[in-house]
């Protein structure tokens, strides 16, 4: 494509991350902020590509002979994951693609934009072999950028809102731009048309009795950011505050309509951090779902304390099959060190309402928040077998640049993971925190017998096979079978042999 523009890339790495369970049973997401950010820089005259690398499986020399041949005024490497926590562990891959580009074309311009460069500006631009690091969420910034690129070789880059750069042996920093105020016309959604949107899929638990309708596939956003303040989450870092933005409920809808009447596709994640938040937002969405007839299979975001029993019913008549719930802890006194003040009953009494209306429960639940013990720690796992969720996702806590928690573990003198690839639930060289009680060790140990215990249990099973079938709980079955390789567990028992993975991140 002569005269390229905007080159975007979404790195991947999908092997890395999750090891083998990246080939079945994880969600092959599209990239939201490629698309987003495509949508932007092109409703401004610009054009655009996106080379989605995990979704096309492309190397990073490929993904850099592909930039030389399109040689675009700019390349924006956009570390956004499937969730916040998800950008920092794409960090390897995208250090990859930025070394290859750089060997294979001299010259091109390459800016790295995601939650972790958000995060850690500074010290991003010091590790990584670009031009200029994002401070923000990035679609202004890197609008502004190509403009002033277009215009010159050598812009003035101090007027350009967002970046950080070197200047000889200075790093310099610009003024952060404003949020994006008007989503509905500036972020109307993805750019769906310069996606293979033939080859995302979503995760295995989404389609439990329907395993065979995880493509087509797709997630949209309804909101952009967060006004609560959990200690180990980092969505907020590239928006630079706790906030809250909406699209109007015909701007969701509108993009829903799109991808249902011409990409085929009714299974669907709402990735808002939080969307069963505001009732006027979610009611005028759900209403306008619940006007057509899509048979959709959707699963969002929800807290036990935003669910109200009165929109449920509504919930499920728009599509809503699956609500993930922030459990994090079965210790009321380990969710209030963690900023999530609510009791075992209320969750369990949420958690069945939920279930009543035909709406099945993700269940989140952390081990390793600062306050847990191994007793915390039990009390979390026997919460999870009471609530008996169609789903669970167990965490080790981490400390994930952007969140309070990072910095907590900084100033206590934790040991963070030696490479970015360790901030990866299900990498090999997965390190979660220790706490103030037990280790590291001790928490990655009890997440992954936890995990046997859940799915291995004969009360979730005869559950999975009641509600989704007997196909389900030979899936399930076969999911338990997988393994992760663990080098911390590796080095205390001396075997490869680990205990099994969490097959399907809900939030990564």
């Amino acid at each position: 494509m002569a005269g390229l523009d905007l080159l975007l890339i979404h790195p991947g790495g999908r092997k890395g991350v999750y090891q083998d369970l990246g080939e079945t049973f994880t969600a092959i997401e599209p990239p939201l902020w490629c698309g987003l950010i495509a949508t932007y820089v092109r409703n401004k005259g610009c054009t655009v590509q996106i080379i989605d690398s995990d979704a096309d499986q492309l190397g990073p020399s490929i993904v850099a002979e592909m930039v030389a041949d399109l040689r675009p005024t700019l390349t924006a490497v956009v570390v956004y994951g499937h969730q916040p926590s998800a950008s920092t562990q794409m960090m390897p891959h995208a250090r990859d693609i930025c070394g290859e580009i750089r060997q294979k074309t001299s010259g091109q311009k390459i800016i790295i934009v995601g939650g972790h460069v958000a995060a850690l500006p500074e010290q991003t631009i010091e590790e990584e072999d670009v031009d200029y690091a994002c401070t923000g969420e990035g679609p202004v910034t890197i609008f502004e950028l190509l403009s002033a690129l277009k215009l010159s070789d050598d812009p003035d880059l101090s007027e350009i809102p967002g970046i950080i750069y070197r200047d000889g042996d200075e790093v310099v920093r610009t003024l952060n731009p404003p949020l994006i105020s008007d989503l509905d016309t500036d972020l109307p959604g993805s750019a769906w048309d310069l996606l293979p949107m033939e080859k995302y899929r979503a995760h295995n638990w989404q389609c439990f009795g329907e395993l065979g309708s995880r493509q087509p596939y797709a997630s949209i956003y309804t909101s952009l950011g967060c006004p609560y303040k959990c200690v180990f989450c980092c969505i907020n870092a590239p928006f630079g505050k706790n906030g809250y933005r909406m699209r109007s409920p015909e701007s969701v809808v509108a993009e829903i309509d799109l991808l249902y009447t011409k990409y085929g596709v009714r299974t669907i994640k709402i990735v808002d951090e939080m969307f069963v938040l505001n009732e006027r937002h979610v009611t005028g969405i759900c209403e306008l779902l619940a006007e057509r007839d899509y048979d959709l299979n959707i699963w969002a975001y929800a807290r036990v304390d935003t669910v109200k029993p009165h929109m449920l019913s509504m919930l499920r008549k728009a599509g809503i099959r699956w609500l993930a719930l922030g459990i994090e802890s079965g210790s009321e006194h380990v969710r209030d060190g963690a900023l999530k003040s609510f009791k075992s009953s209320d969750i369990a009494e949420i958690v069945h309402t939920i279930q009543a209306a035909d709406i099945h429960v993700i269940g989140n639940f952390i081990f390793g928040l600062p306050d847990d013990t191994i007793k915390t720690m039990q009390e979390t796992l026997e919460l999870a077998l009471e609530l008996n969720c169609e789903f669970a996702n167990f965490y080790s806590a981490m400390a994930y640049p952007g969140s309070p928690l990072y910095n907590i573990a900084l100033d206590i003198g934790w040991d963070l993971p030696e490479k970015w690839s360790g901030y990866s639930q299900h990498s090999f060289d997965t390190t979660p925190l220790p706490t103030n009680h037990i280790s590291a060790a001790e928490v990655l140990g009890f997440r992954d017998q936890a995990f046997d215990k859940y799915f291995q249990n004969k009360r979730y099973l005869d559950m999975v096979q009641q509600r989704f079938g007997n196909t389900t709980r030979d899936h399930v079955h076969g999911m338990t079978k997988k393994k992760l390789r663990r080098a911390m567990l590796e080095e205390i028992t001396g075997s490869s042999a680990n205990k099994d993975p969490d097959p399907a991140v809900a939030k990564a």
